[in-house]
């Protein structure tokens, strides 16, 4: 596979391989082609021996312009997707197949990989940052799984990830979207370490000038991360957010009444009803899952079906495109979407069709 793009640089900085995301003006969301190289440049520096760990990072905007440094990565390149799977699907199953092949490249790559996360980390931007072996988060960072929104699901390993995060806080980011600062995912372990911005650069220099040193390097450079928010509401979380269907979360938040409670039930009336369905069964299963490719498997087939679907396209249209924020889901109530629906979703795809690693 090779693919060359100006939306990636990559080049060797002393013993370390530098990869950059450079598509600012889409806050460097992925495309295919973003993904395929990417890939090709972790082949050729897996079995380099003057390559020793891999930085992954996003490119300073042009001219500096603030509006366009405003993150790691945004996501995917969504109104490829949505137009695509209006249509026949096969330009979106051709990127999620490229995307999750990059997601497993990332998690089993046998050098140390760094992902700093210096502002919005969303969707496919956790999904090239939760692989590695070092995340790195500042006073910028936004993290989030949003997709409930857009009739989507955390999709790029989410089902593994979010699983896996203490008590029932991975199922609370999945159906609601909720967005995590920087000191939140540090607390939450997403992040290995909390450095300041403006510390960085020195970072990323000290990393390849001695990648043997990159645990030392942040170690040395973190500061201590501001009282992460989330946590005052962990008992809230875990037992609201306990049941195993979306309908038992909703009726808790409704029986419980507080003001926070009431809040997350706003949020959830604003989601996709099957979005929400699919991605607490996504994390359920993901809880279990034997392996990451098994992992990745599963979302595949789960994605090249759920594109398909009228919430995802009528997600992207009202708050993509036409930007109306009131999109019409389909069915409209939790009640109506059924357990057939979703088994239907989430049935694996013949092998001629299904997902494999590189």
């Amino acid at each position: 596979m090779t693919a060359d793009t100006d939306e990636i640089l990559t080049n060797a900085e002393g013993r370390v391989l530098r990869i950059r995301l450079n598509r600012p003006k889409a806050i460097h969301a992925l495309t295919t082609t973003m993904c395929a190289a990417m890939l090709d440049a972790l082949a050729g520096a897996e079995h380099n021996p003057a390559i020793e760990a891999v930085l992954i990072d996003h490119a300073p905007a042009p001219d500096g312009d603030p509006k366009l440094s405003r993150g790691f990565c945004a996501g995917g390149d969504i109104r490829m997707i949505a137009a695509s799977g209006a249509g026949d699907g096969v330009e979106a199953r051709a990127f999620f197949r490229t995307e999750y092949q990059l997601n497993h490249r990332l998690f089993t790559f046998a050098k140390p990989i760094i992902a700093f996360m210096d502002g919005i980390t969303m969707g496919g931007g956790v999904g090239i940052s939760q692989p590695a072996r070092f995340r790195v988060a500042t006073e910028n960072t936004r993290f989030a799984m949003p997709e409930t929104g857009i009739g989507l699901f955390p999709d790029v390993g989410g089902g593994w990830y979010l699983s896996r995060l203490p008590g029932r806080i991975g199922v609370f980011l999945a159906v609601t979207g909720h967005r995590l600062d920087g000191a939140e995912v540090h607390a939450l372990g997403v992040a290995t370490h909390y450095l300041l911005a403006a510390s960085l650069d020195d970072a990323k220099a000290r990393i390849a000038a001695d990648p043997g040193e990159i645990a030392a390097t942040l170690d040395a450079l973190s500061v201590p991360a501001p009282e992460a928010a989330i946590l005052a509401h962990r008992d809230d979380i875990d037992r609201l957010f306990a049941s195993d269907s979306v309908e038992g979360i909703v009726a808790a938040l409704e029986t419980d009444g507080g003001d926070w409670a009431r809040a997350q039930l706003a949020v959830l009336a604003t989601k996709s009803p099957q979005a929400t369905k699919v991605s607490l069964r996504l994390v359920l299963e993901g809880a279990t899952m034997p392996t990451f490719e098994d992992e990745m498997r599963q979302e595949y087939a789960v994605a090249t079906r759920v594109v398909q679907r009228h919430d995802f396209t009528e997600g992207v249209r009202a708050l993509i495109v036409d930007k109306d924020n009131a999109p019409l889901w389909q069915p409209a109530t939790l009640d109506a979407v059924s357990d057939h629906v979703i088994d239907q979703i989430f049935a694996p795809l013949p092998d001629s069709d299904a997902w494999s690693p590189v």
